[in-house]
């Protein structure tokens, strides 16, 4: 990423819990925890949008001179990964493996800067249980039995009023949706509002104890495996701290997924888990939220193999607000690369030049300050376009900022 004269400002975002503007700047390091893929499927260009706002985040961050601490995670083990191995006949490691190292391919083909630390749930086993055992013990959970299970060991469950109660989270991400919708999330979304047994519907899972023919690791808690939301909170407070600047990831994660590994952490450490709520949008295709369940998919790896430029990829994804609803047409890729292309053509005179041509460089602060106003991508590839109108000059200093703000290398 190059270095920019001068020094970008943090940039303001909107803060889905408050639906507010609200800036990142920070004192220290700033931190940020984006949840990771489950690995199969892998990467639709729902994934790619959501990891590409987060990208921006960060460009803007390292621009305006912060030191930032990026943690993800990888969900290697969990209800959907086992179902889709054994629809394949494969074993759920290795569909695990080969979907995570094609996810990673594609990231960096994309030019998406990677995390500090990229953490598989499955190598923090101990840690969750831990984690869990200290709630059992704080008794913000509890046992709900479970006949199935080996040995009859009972299930463990988060008491979301215990802990509502006792520390400073509350049901706030998504309550304005009613308790109604909320239930109906929760279903859909990975959760069991019909399980008997629970003190409340909504309460998640936090330890399933171990069945036949299921992934199961001896702890402290005996044999078995994490629930979803508990993963998330413990790999961000053991890698980033008890309170991180950032917690992003899709608006599909919002409710339950966010607001549980909130009130995990918090319950574990009396902070507030995240200074910042945010949230990206959600990517369509054929009328329909682009998702693993319905098939339809575009994933980044079959437009790459078919011989598209992963710098028009990137083009097509920057095109659209990070936090709106869009829809991938036949349209999206040509278009983006011809906006590539013309790119190309304006700053060519200037990449082949060693030393690099000196210029107009206003270009340079109109990219920040898009950037700087809520990630605001689709006013910086305006800003570029228009330039490349007008016939303004390309100067090294622009091909430089399209290069570390927009990712996009015009140089090769």
């Amino acid at each position: 990423m190059p270095r920019l004269s001068g020094e970008g400002v943090p940039p303001v975002i909107q803060d889905t819990s408050t639906g507010s503007p609200v800036s990142t700047a920070t004192s220290g390091a700033a931190t940020l925890y984006v949840c990771g893929i489950t690995p199969y499927d892998a990467t639709h260009l729902g994934h790619a949008a959501t990891y590409l706002a987060y990208d921006t985040l960060i460009r803007s961050w390292l621009d305006a001179g912060y030191n930032v601490e990026y943690v993800q995670n990888s969900t290697d083990v969990d209800d959907p990964l086992l179902e889709r191995a054994t629809a394949r006949g494969i074993d759920w490691r290795e569909l695990a493996a080969s979907q995570t190292d094609l996810f990673r391919g594609d990231m960096q083909a994309l030019s998406i800067i990677p995390p500090d630390d990229y953490v598989a749930v499955t190598a923090v086993i101990p840690e969750v249980a831990a984690a869990v055992d200290a709630l059992v013990r704080r008794g913000l959970a509890y046992e709900v039995p479970a006949a199935d299970s080996i040995g009859g060991k009972p299930d463990l469950y988060f008491d979301s009023a215990a802990a509502a109660d006792a520390g400073p989270w509350h049901l706030g991400l998504e309550s304005n949706l009613g308790r109604e919708a909320m239930l109906e999330l929760f279903g859909q979304r990975g959760g069991d509002p019909d399980r008997e047994g629970k003190r409340d519907a909504l309460d998640p899972l936090l330890w399933r104890a171990a069945r036949e023919g299921e992934p199961a690791w001896e702890t402290v808690l005996g044999r078995g495996r994490p629930g979803w939301h508990i993963e998330c909170s413990v790999i961000a407070l053991n890698r980033i701290g008890p309170t991180i600047t950032v917690q992003g990831g899709g608006s599909d994660l919002l409710f339950p997924h966010h607001e549980f590994s909130a009130a995990h952490a918090s319950a574990l450490t009396g902070e507030p888990f995240a200074r910042i709520y945010s949230h990206a949008g959600m990517v369509a295709y054929q009328g329909e939220k682009m998702s693993k369940s319905l098939g339809n998919l575009v994933l980044v790896s079959q437009l790459l193999a078919g011989g598209a430029d992963a710098r028009a990829i990137r083009l097509a994804l920057l095109a659209h607000h990070y936090r709106t609803d869009w829809e991938w047409t036949a349209d999206s890729l040509p278009e983006a690369e011809a906006r590539l292309a013309s790119w190309r053509a304006w700053a060519a005179p200037v990449a082949a030049l060693d030393p690099p041509r000196a210029g107009d460089d206003a270009i340079v602060g109109i990219i920040r300050a898009a950037i700087t106003r809520d990630l605001g991508t689709p006013d910086a590839l305006a800003a570029v376009d228009a330039a490349v109108a007008a016939d303004t000059p390309a100067s090294a200093a622009a091909i430089d900022a399209v290069h570390a703000l927009l990712g996009i290398d015009l140089r090769s």
